[in-house]
């Protein structure tokens, strides 16, 4: 922009001003909006890169023309993976470009699940496609690298930022404390004070030195702690809806969220569980004033932007089947009431909805007044200007294909895959020699005869290695199978398996462990047991065959049974009886 161009926009939108305090510019800003402008900043929901005029047939949702020209909506959740960093950066600036184009010109803030990883879940994670590629977050904590940590939540700010990705919907510094429950792949394990020193590691490396241009934005989540599930089942769906504690750990589970709010984490979301027998409101949190106001607000002087968890108020469709709003323990009130309730507690937007048009109605019909919707536009405006998204919300397209999955991006994510690996057990056939005759299952023929003659049968083998994935239930649903949760047990015929191969050869048996599986029944039989939490097959077979050294350790406790499992307490950590492996264990080779 000229200086003539620049004073031009800043006299008719002289919010622009970057030379008045953040404060002041919000203020001037505020001033000049209309109730539905105002109201479509509260809504934070899913986007997916596409033509701007075309509806997204997966979440049923509207067209990115339709949520910013007709709903005012300014923040979106962006789905799905693309082949190229370029990709997105384009996509992200033609989104700004329609955003600048609407009445007061604010820009889009767009926000990500995490999406460095090896899973792909639309409710959770997204597959890394062009981003440099680590482990989960658990394989993070078997580093036990704050450093490592850091730097990479560095490297995922530069390749967010590159493409115009201002918001990470994670941390998740969850406790991972009820072994059966679903999300724990993206925590930092079972141990408060490792999770708060990892949490705020991975904040500080997000947001920066300062907060400011350069930063992602970091929405820690689920406050006050969504670990403690009943039954272990997750509460995206009705049958875990309840959180429960008894053990009394409630205030154990507030540890990490400590440490996160001491690393300035600038946004919270609360989880969708209801807690059940302590002094807090029997409803869901985004719901819940007691935790909201009384807790975050009040106990913890916290300020910043508080985001619900997706689709509290409204049903919805996924993947062509029904689900009910998240409504827990509120389900008898209307989308309204729930709002309204939701806005009581202390929230500031409602995470996963797009219907602005009923927050208008409350404000109309009296029910919540312009001031209480001031206060939260003024923390969303804030973050906006904060973010230099006014200054310029536009990304170099040239530049991101650079920067997304720069090779020294994607070695440093190797290694920390490779650190991650953790070996179990070992009965002398690790780290195995070159060119032994391997017989393998779930890695790359190609991939493994860089280590060894790859053999077609366990009878012409010196080694086997089979990769497996932790159990879990086959659920009703699509979506709810992106969720592994039930039985930690492996199935007989997968034992059984193993066991054959076992007695033909010796075996390697290494797991993705995404949840804590049991492997009493295996141990006895493998030459060595690993886990892993994402890692490719080299940097699996660099650590078996000590081309690179054995160093990962436990980031939970490893059950020796479902019976262990079903009798300890959902909220207190290192609750099995007698666990096959304690936390911290990892062998060197």
């Amino acid at each position: 922009m000229t200086d003539t161009t620049i004073a031009t926009a800043t006299a008719t939108r002289p919010w622009l001003d970057a030379s008045l305090p953040v404060d002041e510019r919000v203020q001037l800003l505020l001033d000049e909006m209309t109730i539905e402008e105002k109201a479509g900043l509260f809504f934070h929901t899913m986007i997916a890169i596409g033509d701007l005029d075309e509806p997204n047939p997966t979440f049923s949702t509207p067209s990115a023309r339709d949520f910013l020209e007709k709903k005012q909506m300014t923040h979106f959740n962006l789905l799905g993976a693309a082949p190229t960093g370029r990709e997105i950066a384009a996509w992200q600036n033609a989104v700004q470009r329609l955003a600048a184009s609407t009445r007061l010109g604010i820009p889009v803030t767009l926000s990500t699940d995490p999406r460095h990883s090896f899973s792909e879940n639309p409710g959770a994670s997204i597959l890394a496609g062009p981003f440099s590629q680590w482990p989960e977050t658990l394989g993070l904590a078997a580093t036990r690298d704050p450093e490592l940590v850091e730097r990479f939540a560095d490297i995922a700010r530069q390749e967010y930022t590159a493409v115009g990705l201002r918001v990470a919907l994670h941390p998740q510094v969850d406790l991972a404390t009820e072994p059966r429950w679903a999300r724990q792949t993206a925590t930092f394990g079972e141990d408060a004070e490792l999770s708060g020193v990892l949490g705020a590691a991975y904040i500080r490396g997000f947001q920066g030195a300062s907060f400011g241009p350069g930063s992602v934005s970091t929405m820690t989540k689920h406050f006050p702690g969504g670990g403690p599930q009943k039954d272990g089942e997750d509460p995206h769906f009705p049958y875990g809806r309840e959180q429960v504690y008894p053990g009394g750990k409630f205030e154990l589970h507030l540890a990490p969220f400590e440490d996160a709010l001491a690393a300035g984490t600038r946004q919270m979301m609360p989880y969708y569980g209801m807690p059940v027998g302590t002094e807090y409101e029997e409803v869901g949190f985004g719901f819940n004033k007691s935790v909201i106001t009384g807790l975050l607000r009040e106990r913890y002087g916290f300020d910043g932007i508080v985001c619900t968890d997706w689709g509290l108020i409204n049903d919805s469709e996924i993947f062509g089947q029904p689900f009910p709003a998240r409504a827990w323990g509120v389900e008898e009130l209307t989308p309204r009431e729930r709002m309204k309730k939701v806005l009581d507690a202390g929230a500031d937007q409602f995470g996963g909805e797009d219907c602005p048009e009923l927050l208008v109605a409350l404000v109309a019909d009296g029910e919540i007044t312009e001031e209480r919707l001031d206060v939260s536009a003024r923390r969303l405006l804030r973050e906006k200007f904060e973010l230099g998204l006014f200054e310029n919300p536009f990304v170099d397209e040239d530049a991101a294909d650079e920067v997304v999955g720069r090779a020294e991006f994607r070695a440093a994510g190797e290694q920390a895959q490779r650190a991650s690996i953790t070996v179990l057990t070992n009965q002398g056939a690790l780290p195995f020699a070159p060119g032994r005759r391997l017989y393998v299952e779930g890695i790359d023929s190609a991939v493994a005869s860089a280590y060894g003659e790859v053999v077609a049968t366990p009878a012409e083998a010196d080694l086997a290695i089979i990769r497996l994935q932790a159990p879990f239930e086959e659920r009703e649903t699509m979506f709810e199978n992106f969720f592994h949760a039930g039985s930690l047990d492996f199935d007989a015929e997968v034992v059984a398996h193993v066991r054959e191969v076992a007695a033909v050869v010796p075996t390697v048996v290494d797991v993705l462990a995404d949840r804590p599986p049991i492997l009493t029944p295996l141990v006895d039989v493998a030459a060595a047991v690993t886990v892993n939490w994402g890692a490719s097959g080299a940097a699996l077979l660099d650590v078996l065959s000590g081309a690179a050294p054995a160093q990962g350790a436990l980031p939970f406790d490893l059950p020796r049974s479902m019976a262990a499992v079903e009798a300890s307490a959902p909220d207190v950590p290192f609750d099995t009886a007698d666990p096959l492996f304690r936390f911290g264990h990892g062998l060197t080779l």
